[in-house]
């Protein structure tokens, strides 16, 4: 499960990652192929899983992806009336 940045959550700063360092994941990099082809840029190459989540942070905001989705309506139950 991923953990997005927000201002309730405790997310580690990616440049305090233990695997920081390490090259980006292959979903890191098919993110940030999608996301750079809808903001009309480059996509990166050669970037640590660090960088490559400052980047895809960067991108949503660019391409509108970051924002939350809306909150869902709760359904309330009705009772039955006879």
């Amino acid at each position: 499960m991923s953990t997005k940045r927000t201002e309730t959550t405790a997310a580690k700063d990616p440049a305090d990652w233990v695997t920081g360092d390490e090259p980006m994941t292959g979903p890191q990099e098919s993110y940030l192929n999608t996301l750079a082809q809808e903001a009309g840029t480059d996509a990166p190459t050669d970037l640590t899983k660090a960088e490559a989540s400052q980047k895809i942070e960067e991108l949503q905001e660019a391409t509108g992806r970051g924002e939350p989705a809306p909150k869902a309506r709760k359904r309330v139950a009705r009772k039955k009336t006879s």
